[in-house]
């Protein structure tokens, strides 16, 4: 080994694993009185003398004494037996004897003291969502600035039309009044774009007439709005879509509606009305245009059931809820979780229901309602994180997300601790029904965020091969720019093919490909095989295919794994480089920016 080469440390593939996927979860029930069987993977070197599982039952924690279920020559597999009483069961491992002596393992990691209940696993007897969803990539499109179709229709007085290849303005008075013409027509247009990239699910920004062009401020839920086509528009694109094999999902706002919605001046019951506030009503984050709903009104929970069944009905295969984390709450009001339960007992089992949630989304997750959130805490700000640009510009040096103190450069080891902090306490399954994504129309631009082709090309790596469902924002594919969320708002180049970035592409597509056609990424398990500050390595598994992910934001010392650590001879790459296996240890390549892909076999 030259001095250069590290090799994996102790307590990555030396580590004791479980997790919710197959692999790990051999049995669970449909019912409550049925049994759950889960297994731990613990290193033989750990020799680990006894596991116990323990689960918590009627709040009261139970253990069961688990037994050896296989042996290799490098593991040995644990297996425990438990009942399902309760809809969701939070359960951890305990090993003792040997080099360990005393710990837990959560979904945390592994600890020598005793843990909390809150990042136990987490097993529910919600299967989770649409196992069409599983296989997909996703396309978010705000409809006013993806294409213009040709639809003709007289504009209200409050648009202030623009030029296509103009910017928007981003901020000003005129913000959300800027009107470039894009509309469903456009869309269905250009569906060979967007097939040829590789996605198979649109998910369409507001759709319903609005008092501005990113139509948040619904002022119906009972028709399309005629800016964008109207409902004849949507009816040919969901026709067209389905002919291709492309799902279209809906976004919808439980939170709040506008203040020109059809309901405001006649179901006083429907909102927060109080003269004691300074819009005389609660509204979102003081948006007084934004008068928020109040569900504890039976009418109102009957009419927007009655909303998400009938597009669900005309033809859209799922919706995206606007600020999720918000709906329901209020004061000491507290009804999130029943309304998630409400909205996704008005759908099909095959259709897909997603949360927005910048924050801390585990809790929402509980089973029963959001199949899986957009997951900016626990991916896109840590991805942020560590890929950032060496200068940023003004509006991310400053601010980030909700903090006042900018967007910091962090190192590997702290990034994955981060994601993996956001993974625990979530059923598996709701983590593989979640979007990753590296921004959105809220946010800057990933582009402007990583600052170079490269460090663009770790992220769709990280955003492809990471558990969930990566969600790309049109324009990310051609590498479109932007500071901040209204100015990442910008028009889709059609006319300036001298402006795409041709190799990212490209990137985008071998990607998105390997995503859509890999089991193991998109239903298996996740374990790190190496955490260092300037690259990562992980393994993601099922039983019949395993794949090595290596993404590195800068050049690194080459790491060295052991293969038969890895469960493998050899190491077929299938993105990047080649790694060189010699004497039982593979040596991964150390360029970087880069992101690599090797699918292990026994050779």
């Amino acid at each position: 080994m030259s001095a250069t080469e590290v090799h994996a440390p102790a307590g990555l593939l030396d580590r004791p694993h479980h997790d919710g996927s197959d692999a790990y979860v051999l049995e669970r029930p449909d019912e409550l009185g049925g049994e759950a069987t889960v297994r731990l993977r613990v290193p033989r070197a750990s020799a680990v003398e006894a596991v116990v599982l323990r689960a918590v039952r009627d709040g009261e924690p139970h253990t069961v004494r688990a037994e050896v279920d296989e042996e290799t020559e490098t593991e040995t597999w644990w297996r425990a037996t438990f009942p399902i009483t309760n809809p969701s069961t939070r359960y951890r491992w305990l090993l003792s004897g040997g080099p360990l002596g005393y710990a837990w393992a959560n979904g945390r990691g592994l600890y020598g003291h005793d843990v909390a209940d809150a990042d136990d696993f987490v097993l529910p007897l919600d299967r989770g969502g649409p196992d069409w969803h599983l296989a997909s990539a996703v396309y978010e499109i705000f409809p006013d600035r993806f294409a213009r179709g040709g639809v003709e229709t007289e504009p209200p007085g409050w648009v202030v039309p623009r030029d296509w290849d103009e910017r928007p303005t981003g901020r000003g008075p005129r913000t959300p009044y800027e009107w470039f013409g894009g509309d469903l027509r456009g869309i269905e247009q250009h569906l060979d774009h967007i097939e040829s990239l590789g996605v198979n699910v649109l998910y369409l920004t507001p759709t319903f007439p609005g008092g501005s062009t990113h139509r948040y401020d619904a002022s119906s839920f009972d028709r399309i709005d005629p800016l964008l086509g109207g409902d004849e528009a949507l009816d040919s694109l969901l026709r067209t879509a389905h002919d291709r094999g492309l799902r279209v999902l809906g976004d919808l706002t439980l939170n709040h509606t506008g203040d020109k919605h059809e309901w405001f001046s006649t179901e006083r019951s429907f909102y927060y009305f109080d003269d004691g506030l300074p819009n005389g009503y609660a509204d979102w984050l003081g948006v007084g245009t934004l008068p928020k709903l109040n569900w504890n009104s039976p009418e109102l929970r009957n009419r927007m059931t009655s909303v998400v069944r009938r597009w669900l009905d005309a033809g859209l295969d799922g919706w995206r809820i606007d600020v999720a984390n918000m709906t329901g709450r209020h004061g000491r009001e507290e009804h999130a979780h029943d309304i998630a339960r409400l909205v996704r007992g008005a759908m099909e089992p095959d259709q897909l229901l997603v949360a927005e949630h910048g924050h801390d989304f585990r809790s929402d997750l509980a089973g029963g309602g959001w199949h899986g959130a957009m997951n900016y805490a626990g991916f896109l700000r840590p991805v942020w994180q560590w890929l950032r640009r060496d200068e940023l510009p003004d509006d991310l040096r400053n601010h980030f997300w909700g903090t006042p103190v900018g967007l910091p450069r962090l190192g590997g080891r702290v990034v994955a601790t981060s994601m993996q902090a956001f993974r625990a306490g979530v059923p598996w399954q709701s983590l593989l029904h979640s979007w990753t994504l590296l921004d959105s129309h809220d946010t800057a631009r990933f582009r402007t965020v990583a600052g170079s082709r490269d460090r663009h090309e770790v992220g769709i790596g990280l955003q492809t091969t990471m558990p969930g469902v990566p969600m790309v924002f049109a324009g990310d594919e051609l590498g479109l720019e932007g500071d901040w969320g209204e100015d990442a708002r910008r028009t889709m180049p059609w006319n300036r093919l001298d402006e795409w970035d041709e190799r990212l592409l490209e990137t985008y597509r071998r990607l998105l490909a390997l995503r859509r056609s890999a089991p193991a990424l998109a239903r298996g398990g996740l374990r790190h095989a190496w955490i260092g500050e300037e690259a990562i390595a992980y393994l993601r598994e099922t039983e019949n295919d395993r794949l090595l992910c290596l993404a590195a934001r800068s050049s690194h010392p080459p790491v060295r794994l052991s293969l038969a650590a890895l469960g493998a001879r050899e190491l077929e790459p299938l993105l990047g480089g080649d790694a060189r296996c010699t004497a039982g240890t593979a040596t991964l390549p150390g360029d970087g920016p880069a992101f690599h892909v090797w699918r292990l076999s026994d050779g």
